[in-house]
């Protein structure tokens, strides 16, 4: 027999009836053809009026001449604005979210969800890096310029303290761009900075939803952690369960696919992707080339050294 779950006025869960008690309630007016309904075997809950054939083509009941199967695609837009139905103890794997659709962008519950690995991370990273070093350099130089034409025709304690704001402001801007570049970016539609979008991944609360500002900007601060542990935080994606770092764990935020928690999970990739084998091989060649910087300054620096020593 099978067993019908429908939500009630108070978009709460009813049920199990069988299929010719569904029928009765919708013939005498219990439901309509709007209400939300899941059975075993339903990948998720339904409105009755995509159903009805099913519902009314019982022995007890003939089936309803009135009720039409949806025909636009106006109707299958009002069941994806539909709210979702509140359950206080799952049924199913298939219990849907809390909370209405409409207000969590196109936020869907289960599926497989592939966790972003460290290297797509580390990319990420350093495609943000270099916004955002770029941006700060640019204002740090343009400070420089319209402050050193100021401290020109100042004298004395002007001048000092024109130079005490400059070097405030050099210290200042870069976590204060870092933190409006991540909070802006992450809590927003897309869910991810500019390099994460690159390499297609987005940041989620625990739950796979959309970050508040407020979860966003202590995802920020909870940075500074893995910079106190000399980026060991950091390292810990690429080792622990869901991929997490030490801040997401601080913070209660994960790291995904883009296409994760959405209606489309079977577009989730784990490879790594060109973006990222790119800036992996960029991020390579810059540290052998800082590397190769370092030994030329360092080596003739060394022999100098020698030879002084020795007194030659």
């Amino acid at each position: 027999m099978t067993a019908w779950y429908y939500s009630d006025a108070m978009n709460r869960r009813q049920g199990p009836v069988d299929t010719a008690t569904l029928a009765g309630l919708q013939r005498q007016g219990g439901v309509d053809e709007a209400t939300l309904v899941w059975r075993d075997g339903l990948a998720e809950w339904q409105p009755l009026r995509t159903l009805l054939s099913e519902i009314l083509a019982t022995p007890a009941f003939a089936p309803d001449t009135t009720a039409t199967a949806p025909d636009t695609a106006s109707q299958v837009h009002d069941y994806a604005s539909a709210a979702a139905i509140p359950v206080s103890s799952p049924a199913s794997p298939y219990t849907p979210p809390a909370s209405p659709l409409a207000e969590q962008d196109d936020f869907q519950s289960g599926g497989e969800v592939v966790y972003a690995g460290f290297w797509k991370r580390f990319a990420a990273l350093a495609i943000d890096s270099f916004v955002i070093g770029i941006a700060y350099y640019g204002m740090v130089i343009a400070m420089m310029i319209v402050l050193g034409l100021g401290a020109g025709m100042m004298e004395g304690s002007a001048a000092a303290g024109g130079m005490f704001a400059l070097v405030a402001m050099v210290y200042l801007i870069y976590p204060l761009l870092s933190a409006l570049y991540y909070v802006g970016f992450e809590s927003s539609s897309r869910q991810a900075t500019l390099g994460k979008m690159a390499v297609g991944i987005k940041v989620t609360d625990a739950s796979g939803r959309r970050l508040s500002r407020g979860q966003a900007l202590g995802r920020w601060f909870s940075h500074l952690l893995s910079y106190f542990t000399l980026y060991i935080g950091y390292l810990m994606a690429g080792f622990t369960d869901r991929k997490r770092g030490l801040h997401d764990m601080v913070a209660g935020t994960l790291v995904v696919d883009r296409w994760a928690y959405t209606a489309s999970p079977q577009q989730q990739r784990r490879e790594l992707g060109a973006v990222t084998i790119v800036v992996m091989v960029l991020a390579l060649l810059a540290i052998l080339a800082y590397a190769a910087i370092v030994l030329a300054i360092a080596i003739p620096a060394y022999h100098s050294y020698v030879q002084r020593a020795a007194g030659v």
